[in-house]
């Protein structure tokens, strides 16, 4: 981590109390955690210059249960945004990864006695791990700003379909104010690919007073035109709004960079989460703070 990614955010985490044993220093132990992160070796290989790896690992499982690395994230997006530099013209998409088979065999809880064992399928959803021709997945859906930087995100099972988390990663989407006043959770536009082509989709939108832009599938082309007078307008789409979608895609690419996220190794999907809430923490901490750019509008 860098001196300055350091200066932004060594304010925001835990001090000591006072209780129990001093903590080992805390950049130490977060280069740890981003030196396994980035390489995706095993906790027990952590090279000694970043301290014993049963440290990096319970301070990296502790912060992820009481929700700090998804606090420091959310810190470094109101900082952006209290000075305008976040740009709310959001593009949302998923990616599958695969599961190493290291990430296979996490329980949600042990039966009690007497009780059957649980459904083996049941477990690995719960764990956001799918079965596919190709093994183990998991999928990673994505709101990412203007610029390309992470501002929800939402792990599910690899043969969950796109359009079915669509609500779930915009409930996630929320930057709470520097001062008085409710969390922004309403972007200017939505870009998404024909996957997020529906119905409900749109009307969720067009309720918020969210603009859509989201291309129609040629089959519900067909089905509408097939219908003639009944089968309503085309929906309204900003072709060259669309052409920003790319940045979703490179927001995947900068992630997929940390080969702990671009493969999965965690077995539980907590703590692979909590990895792509430390990943996204790192790519904002390298953008610069500056004024956003214009982008491309309806009209």
């Amino acid at each position: 981590m860098t001196d300055v990614a350091w200066e932004r955010i060594a304010t925001l985490l835990p001090g000591v109390d006072g209780r129990g044993r001093p903590w080992r220093n805390h950049r130490q132990v977060i280069n740890g955690v981003l030196w396994r992160l980035r390489t995706g070796a095993p906790w027990r290989d952590l090279a000694e210059r970043y301290g014993p790896w049963q440290t990096a690992y319970e301070r990296f499982a502790r912060w992820e249960a009481d929700g700090t690395w998804a606090r420091l994230l959310e810190q470094v997006q109101v900082l952006d945004d209290s000075v305008g530099a976040v740009e709310w013209t959001v593009s949302v998409d998923s990616t599958i990864n695969r599961a190493h088979q290291h990430a296979a065999g996490a329980r949600k809880k042990g039966p009690a006695a007497g009780d059957e064992l649980e459904d083996p399928a049941r477990v690995s959803a719960g764990q956001a791990l799918g079965r596919s021709r190709g093994g183990l997945t998991t999928k990673i859906h994505l709101a990412c700003d203007g610029r390309g930087l992470p501002l929800a995100v939402v792990v599910t099972p690899g043969n969950v379909n796109d359009s079915t988390v669509f609500d779930t990663v915009m409930d996630e989407l929320r930057v709470p104010r520097t001062g008085a006043g409710r969390p922004r959770r309403r972007p200017d536009a939505v870009i998404a690919d024909k996957a997020y082509s529906s119905r409900a989709i749109r009307q969720v939108l067009r309720r918020r007073g969210i603009q859509a832009v989201i291309p129609e599938r040629a089959d519900q082309k067909a089905n509408r035109l097939r219908r003639g007078t009944t089968g309503g307008r085309p929906p309204t789409f900003d072709r060259e709004l669309y052409k920003t979608r790319n940045v979703v895609e490179r927001c995947f690419a900068r992630l997929k960079q940390f080969r702990a996220i671009a493969t999965r190794f965690d077995k539980l999907a907590a703590r692979y989460h909590a990895g792509l809430h430390l990943a996204s923490l790192i790519l904002w901490l390298r953008e610069p703070v500056t004024q956003p750019r214009r982008v491309p509008t309806a009209g």
